[in-house]
């Protein structure tokens, strides 16, 4: 008897699969519910948009790698932000020390974010940002060097994550409790329906479900519950379900597993379109779920890093067959520093092989119709969909989220994937398994704590040069209406136009909300 063979999400394995499986034929790329993709002619027409994840140290060093990037071909940047941006606090904070520039760039002012784009222009490429507690502050800045560019802000297209559910679940990287953390959000969804009404105001994030340890099954159902929440949210606030849903995306993951990767973005289409359904949505662009995918950097390994290559190439495929919109590749260095411009290079032409070299964009959904993909496809929904009704049943994703339930499957989740490891049930190349010879060590890219002293200098300038009286004026009024409930944009683009930095709004708000403590 054949030992039975579960896959991550614990769907079964069959040894094949044919016509008697009985899955019902989905109906055509670009029509309800999207299974299939959501263009009639998918990569046909144009190709997926390729990203580069970059920054790292001072503003002028990231600007010079988007540069770099964007002469190598890519169309489309993507902002990492190091962790005191993200927590809001500005480089000369104390609790910055040892962690400016180190994964992401710092960010502390307008000054920053225009050397960060200089040379760039904004409305010509499509821009990512990944963060989070302080997106509204960090997309304030970014309009607000669009503005001094002369761009017309209404035609700025990308994205802003604006994802903290999953930072309270899996990240993190949090500052104030759920319920203001929730009016922020739905604070920058109404501004942005007048002001950038290009823009997609909310990435929702499984990517980081992920690489904490969650199952693709667990990925998918905890990320799409979350997406119930804000558009509930919004939709309680006022805010028309047609006119949000079309500019909300989402971020996922792509693992090792390529069928599982493949069947999990398909049954995701699906499951969000009949959501939003249900939600009351009519428009059909408001129902399609449109994805960014990266690459995963949990699977990554320091042991014999150029075997990271194939696994970024696997899951890269996957992504594609899969339906993504936009995509981002690792570089096989990341396992042990941020990438060199050699590892972004490969990375890059690792997605460019794929579009313009194996064939793979040339019909839409080249998968569609495998017994195996489509049976899988099915139960993949209806492991989300089990997963997806427990949340509801507990009141949704923030009290899911309140009572530890999702933290809770996450973990256990990923100490059976070690468990696997470790016992050799799993195995992984060149780690449990397959160890051989080492690679030689590569040169990494190393970032000079002597950052966070530059910085420093560069904000002391700032707050002596600017309007200060002015200043006070503007960081009062985002006080004020944080307490009279007003929408926060408006007093937050002032405030960063009139020199304010990251970490005095923060701050500001931090008074009025307080610190989310879990």
């Amino acid at each position: 008897m054949d030992t039975p063979i579960r896959n991550d999400s614990g769907i079964t394995i069959k040894k094949v699969y044919s016509a008697e499986d009985n899955v019902p034929p989905q109906p055509s790329p670009g029509t309800f519910p999207y299974t299939r993709g959501i263009q009639e002619d998918m990569y046909r027409g144009r190709h997926w948009t390729m990203r580069q994840y970059a920054g790292f140290s001072t503003a002028e060093e990231s600007n010079k790698r988007y540069h770099f990037l964007l002469l190598q071909g890519v169309t489309g940047l993507s902002v990492a932000f190091d962790l005191p941006t993200q927590i809001g606090y500005d480089s000369d904070h104390a609790l910055a020390e040892g962690e400016v520039g180190k994964v992401g760039v710092a960010i502390d002012s307008i000054e920053d974010m225009e050397i960060l784009f200089d040379g760039i222009d904004l409305e010509k490429v499509s821009t990512s940002m990944t963060i989070n507690s302080t997106g509204f502050i960090l997309l304030a800045l970014y309009a607000a060097v669009a503005r001094k560019k002369g761009a017309d802000i209404t035609q700025l297209t990308g994205t802003i994550q604006n994802d903290i559910l999953k930072e309270y679940a899996a990240r993190g990287t949090y500052i104030y409790p759920p319920a203001p953390s929730m009016r922020i959000i739905t604070d920058l969804f109404e501004w942005c329906s007048t002001a950038m009404p290009k823009w997609n105001t909310i990435s929702i994030s499984g990517y980081h479900i992920r690489e904490a340890g969650s199952t693709a099954a667990q990925e998918v159902a905890f990320t799409l519950s979350n997406g119930k929440a804000y558009v509930k949210a919004a939709m309680e606030k006022g805010i028309d379900i047609n006119t949000l849903g079309k500019r909300i995306s989402f971020f996922f993951n792509a693992h090792n597993n390529f069928f599982e990767e493949v069947a999990k973005f398909r049954a995701a289409r699906k499951i969000w379109a009949e959501t939003m359904q249900s939600l009351g949505a009519t428009d059909p662009k408001a129902m399609m779920l449109r994805f960014h995918a990266q690459t995963g950097g949990s699977t990554l390994t320091q042991q014999q890093p150029l075997n990271n290559i194939a696994r970024v190439t696997l899951q890269a495929l996957s992504a594609v067959l899969g339906g993504t919109q936009s995509l981002h590749t690792n570089g096989y260095d990341e396992a042990l520093s941020l990438p060199t411009e050699e590892a972004a290079q490969v990375a890059l032409k690792t997605q460019q092989i794929i579009a313009f070299e194996s064939g793979v964009a040339e019909t839409a959904d080249p998968l569609g119709g495998s017994y195996y993909v489509e049976s899988l496809t099915a139960s993949m929904e209806v492991a989300v969909h089990e997963i997806m009704a427990h949340i509801d049943e507990m009141g949704g994703s923030v009290r899911a989220i309140e009572e530890g339930f999702m933290q809770e499957q996450i973990a256990q989740s990923a100490y059976r994937f070690q468990r696997e490891v470790e016992q050799q049930t799993k195995i992984v190349v060149g780690v449990n398994k397959f160890q051989g010879a080492k690679d030689p060590e590569p040169t990494l890219l190393k970032i000079d704590d002597s950052i966070r002293d530059l910085q420093t200098e560069k904000l002391k300038k700032l707050k002596s040069s600017r309007d200060e009286q002015r200043a006070q004026q503007c960081l009062n009024a985002i006080e004020e209406a944080a307490i009279n409930g007003n929408n926060l944009m408006p007093p937050v683009l002032d405030a960063v136009e009139n020199y304010c930095t990251l970490g005095e709004i923060a701050e500001k708000l931090r008074n009025v909300f307080g610190e989310y403590r879990q």
